[in-house]
C-alpha cells in the first residue's frame, strides 16, 4: 500500500509595514508575528507611568524638576504624562501588541479624549482600517489653568 503525498496550501494575506524601525507583517490591521510590539510605544507608556509615579510620590514637585533631573524638556515630559490617560484597555494592547497598525506615538501625543469610552471607540475604529493613522488631536484636552 502506498501513500500519495498530500500538500496543503495555506494563504494568508499579509502587509509588511516598518513598525519601530523593523519590517513586520501585518494581517487584517492588527500585528501579524511574534514580536509583534512597537518597543518604541511600549517604552514611551512606561516611562509616561514611571515619570507620573515620581511626580505622585513626592520625589518632584514640579515637571520642570523632573525634566531636568532626566535633561530633557518640560514640555516633552509634558506631553509624555498625557500617555497615563490613556484607558487600561488601550494600554494593554499596547503592551501586548494588540494595537491597530495606525497607533503610533506621535498621534498619541497630540492628545487623546479625557473619558475612556471615547478613547476605545477612536482605538476601535482605527482597527479594522489599515493603512489610517490614529490621531486624536481634535480632542477635547486637559486646559492648563
Amino acid at each position: 500500500m502506498s501513500e500519495a503525498a498530500q500538500t496543503l496550501t495555506v494563504v494568508i494575506p499579509l502587509q509588511i509595514k516598518l513598525r519601530g524601525g523593523r519590517k513586520s507583517m501585518i494581517a487584517n490591521g492588527v500585528m501579524a508575528v511574534e514580536g509583534r510590539q512597537d518597543i518604541t510605544l511600549i517604552k514611551a507608556v512606561a516611562r509616561a507611568f514611571r515619570w507620573r509615579g515620581m511626580l505622585e510620590s513626592g520625589d518632584f514637585a514640579t515637571i520642570n524638576e523632573l525634566a531636568a533631573a532626566e535633561k530633557i524638556n518640560p514640555s516633552y515630559v509634558s506631553r509624555m504624562l498625557r500617555l497615563t490617560l490613556l484607558a487600561p484597555k488601550m494600554v494593554e494592547a499596547i503592551l501586548d501588541g494588540r494595537q491597530p497598525e495606525g497607533v503610533t506615538l506621535p498621534g498619541l501625543m497630540e492628545g487623546v479624549p479625557l473619558e475612556w469610552g471615547q478613547q476605545s471607540a477612536a482605538f476601535d475604529a482605527y482597527r479594522g482600517c489599515p493603512g489610517r493613522y490614529l490621531s486624536l488631536g481634535n480632542a477635547p484636552k486637559l486646559s492648563a489653568r
